[in-house]
């Protein structure tokens, strides 16, 4: 396996509209994810559904995706939203925001993290390996309890990106990874890190776009550099993640995609609010596999990819 060219797909694969605090927890954006699985399919690319509580208990999905990942079409790993993981646990909270799991303390955070664990594992029949936390935070507690289940490895750290601003319900901060490295490192004992896939570049947005950008902020942008993520956002534009893709592949190294469940699916996420949208997200999304693949890049879990880069 050349990791060098592996195409790594994450899907935070979670309940509908998890960005608004008062959303009920329901999992509709289920019936829409078989579209993207097959899609993935016809250029040989793997998801990795990182599927958090209530997802994984939920009878569709899980039959849905067992035989997927049981024929090597995916890989299922783990997501762990703090605030909808049993058990339930008080915690002080200060604002309007969602739980981080570095808020609780150390016995609430094992316990949450072996509902998880336990439940993957009884319900796909495989013991999950591969992880990445809600709201992208982390502690060395954290990793500690990842090694201690068996995870083998993580994706969690966004290089380039300060969440330091970010807190969570008590008013804790989210973490700094802006100076963290690109490549994998290991980060924890023997849990391997493969970082989201962001660099920071200099575009401007010029096609015509679903969320209309303000002039002003895009010549800023272009001057000081955007932090471009391996991701569809709402503009829906396809040159900048062309541009990132052409950069990575000429360093030599991994690409790593990301989205969430839920922004498959129209309503499910602030971004892509009706069918219009999904169509043009589906047409950027195969844009950017067909690019991949044109330049080599190969389907590969984080499984697979730990595995071959402990060899």
């Amino acid at each position: 396996m050349n990791l060098n060219k592996a195409f790594i797909i994450t899907i935070d694969t979670e309940a509908d509209n998890q960005w608004d605090y008062d959303a009920p927890i329901k999992t509709e954006n289920i019936k829409f994810l078989p579209r993207f699985q097959e899609l993935s399919e016809k250029y040989g690319f793997k998801p990795v559904w990182l599927t958090n509580y209530e997802m994984a208990e939920d009878p569709h999905f899980v039959e849905y995706m067992r035989e997927k990942q049981d024929k090597g079409l995916c890989e299922i790993g783990m997501h762990l939203h703090a605030w909808n993981t049993p058990p339930e646990s008080p915690l002080n909270r200060s604002v309007r925001e969602r739980d981080y799991l570095i808020e609780y303390p150390v016995d609430v955070m094992e316990k949450k993290i072996a509902t998880m664990t336990e439940t993957l594992e009884k319900n796909f029949g495989r013991a999950p390996v591969s992880h990445r936390s809600g709201r992208w935070t982390t502690n060395e507690d954290y990793f500690r309890l990842l090694h201690k289940f068996g995870y083998k490895v993580d994706c969690s750290v966004t290089p380039h990106i300060d969440w330091s601003h970010k807190p969570g319900s008590t008013g804790k901060m989210g973490n700094d990874y802006s100076q963290c490295p690109q490549k994998p490192y290991y980060i924890f004992e023997d849990i391997l890190e493969v970082p989201m896939t962001i660099r920071p570049m200099r575009t401007f947005t010029c096609e015509p776009s679903f969320a209309k950008p303000s002039v002003g902020r895009e010549i800023k942008k272009f001057f000081l550099g955007r932090k471009q993520w391996l991701r569809p956002d709402c503009h829906l534009q396809k040159k900048p993640l062309f541009k990132l893709i052409d950069r990575v592949s000429h360093e030599n190294q991994y690409l790593m995609f990301m989205l969430h469940s839920s922004e498959m699916m129209p309503g499910g996420s602030p971004s892509f609010k009706d069918e219009a949208s999904i169509e043009k997200l589906y047409e950027v999304i195969e844009a950017v596999f067909a690019r991949a693949h044109s330049l080599g890049y190969t389907g590969t879990t984080l499984r697979e990819f730990a595995e071959a880069y402990s060899k």
